[in-house]
């Protein structure tokens, strides 16, 4: 901890209110009401799986709904630290400040141009390559959608309590219907139908290599698109454009390291994990790779490296398309997935 640590949350917290002010709505009522009731559990210490009390739960909303219109249109504040007073973007900055606190800051925009903010207690940290990865325990200020793995530059940050929290949810409404497919795979290998809390706090701590991996896998798409992408995705309006792009840039990097990763590891478990994430317009890009997994047998993961193989060569060749397009032309193309799959 560090002096002015109150203060610190606070100004952290405000920017993350404000900004769930502006966006928290920005998806659908069951998204909002399921992300809503998690935040209610994080803010209030509730042990995962404990059902927080509906009528409780329904008169938090409401009042944190009220505040939110109170500070919709409010400024972000900049972030104290050590006497000095931080733009709330400048993690770089905020982070070489808080050098030896124990504490991580994280700042940016996500999805449709959402800012995300958040303040955590460093677990470890080590060096990937050209990537410092930052591991994160105990959050103290985060905002509704918390998002369990991230990159700023260079820096790599996973947040094991998001992880854990997002794990929970899925293993929740896995356990109403318990269907067949790959996070039943992924639980029950982690021995969730034993021992619940055991598993997710395996599956806690082993997947975070699966988050690392994906976000390496970014910083290598990144470097075959080129420095134009960044530009190209912060300047999307249309919301199906930005869901194309992302979708491409996220197959390629789990081609070019992800999938490759797990496979050399033999990590069959975490395998099922990533393919139970495996959804939306990632999975209809990719049909060749869901019928690769849906054909492996025990041990044999020769037809996922070769999907993988076939991944990196059309996703590559379609980011760069993407980027001699104009918005309008990718959002129609956005309509045609069938026609762009692999």
């Amino acid at each position: 901890m560090i002096a002015g640590m109150a203060a610190l949350v606070q100004a952290v917290q405000t920017n993350c209110d404000i900004a769930d002010a502006r966006h928290a709505r920005d998806v659908s009522l069951c998204t909002y009401l399921l992300g809503m009731r998690e935040f209610y559990r994080w803010e209030h210490q509730l042990p995962y799986g404990a059902s927080p009390p509906r009528d409780e739960v329904g008169r938090w909303i409401a009042e944190r709904e009220a505040r939110w219109e109170r500070i919709a249109d409010e400024e972000f504040v900049a972030v104290p630290v050590a006497g000095c007073a931080f733009d709330a973007f400048d993690a770089g900055q905020v982070n070489a400040a808080l050098a030896g606190s124990g504490l991580v800051y994280g700042a940016g925009l996500g999805r449709f141009h959402k800012p995300h903010f958040f303040l955590g207690q460093l677990d470890r940290q080590e060096q990937r390559g050209e990537a410092h990865l930052l591991v994160c325990g105990c959050e103290y200020a985060r905002d509704v959608s918390a998002i369990p793995a991230a990159s700023q530059g260079s820096t790599l940050i996973v947040r094991r309590e998001a992880l854990r929290q997002w794990l929970w949810e899925k293993a929740e409404g896995w356990n109403v219907k318990q269907q067949d497919g790959a996070l039943k795979s992924a639980l029950l290998g982690y021995g969730f139908d034993v021992d619940p809390q055991a598993a997710i706090e395996r599956m806690s701590e082993r997947e975070i290599e699966t988050l690392v991996l994906h976000e390496e896998g970014e910083l290598a798409a990144g470097r075959l698109l080129g420095s134009e992408w960044p530009r190209k995705l912060d300047g999307f309006s249309s919301k199906r454009a930005e869901l194309l792009a992302r979708a491409v840039r996220d197959n390629l990097a789990d081609c070019l390291v992800t999938l490759p990763g797990l496979l050399q590891r033999g990590a069959t478990d975490s395998l099922h994990f990533w393919f139970s994430t495996f959804d939306g317009l990632r999975r209809e890009l990719f049909p060749h790779l869901v019928e690769a997994y849906a054909r492996v047998g025990a041990g044999d993961t020769a037809i996922l490296e070769e999907a993988a193989a076939a991944g990196r060569i059309h996703f590559a060749a379609l980011g760069l398309r993407l980027l001699d397009m104009d918005e309008a032309a990718i959002e129609a193309l956005s309509h045609e997935a069938a026609a762009i799959a692999l």
